[in-house]
């Protein structure tokens, strides 16, 4: 109960991975049975890793991986630690990102999500992504299909546009 009352208080504290989140970051990814190359990410110019923080100089509970292509941003990977999540970091960490993206006058944001992940589709729907496809059997592990999902901006004014589903989830 304090710890969650202490993170509804909190604001998350969003900022580039640094080499001593290294250990942290692969724990996290390993933990949401993710897997990331962080030397490979590291070394793509279009590639951003991110973490967010409770405190300053904290560990990192979550980690978000981006890559910025001509007027597109890719979300490749989230991922929070289990002990920290619903608790506001990926939140945090995507309206940073998506912040970003309107500042430089992004066009289109797009990510996929396993369609099981209930939790994650609302978190995208609630800051305004629509399904645009689903591709079924996409991942390897267990043949659950991937819903692709999008968000728009205007890239003359860098305001969100209003997003349509393209692809009924029922």
């Amino acid at each position: 109960r304090g710890l969650a009352q202490m993170f509804a208080r909190a604001r998350m504290i969003v900022e580039p991975m640094t080499a001593s989140d290294r250990a942290r970051v692969t724990l996290i990814a390993e933990l949401a049975q993710q897997s990331m190359d962080l030397d490979k990410e590291a070394a793509r110019t279009w590639g951003r890793l991110t973490v967010a923080r409770v405190t300053p100089g904290s560990e990192a509970i979550a980690v978000l991986l981006t890559w910025s292509v001509a007027d597109e941003l890719r979300v490749i990977n989230v991922a929070t630690h289990p002990e920290f999540r619903r608790h506001g970091a990926a939140r945090a960490l995507l309206s940073q990102a998506l912040d970003r993206a309107s500042r430089d006058r992004v066009r289109l944001v797009l990510l996929e999500v396993r369609r099981s992940n209930l939790a994650a589709i609302q978190l995208y729907r609630s800051l305004g992504f629509s399904t645009l496809a689903v591709r079924r059997g996409y991942y390897a592990d267990n043949s659950e299909d991937a819903i692709e999902m999008k968000l728009s901006f205007d890239p003359n004014t860098g305001q969100m546009l209003p997003g349509h589903d393209d692809e009924d989830l029922a």
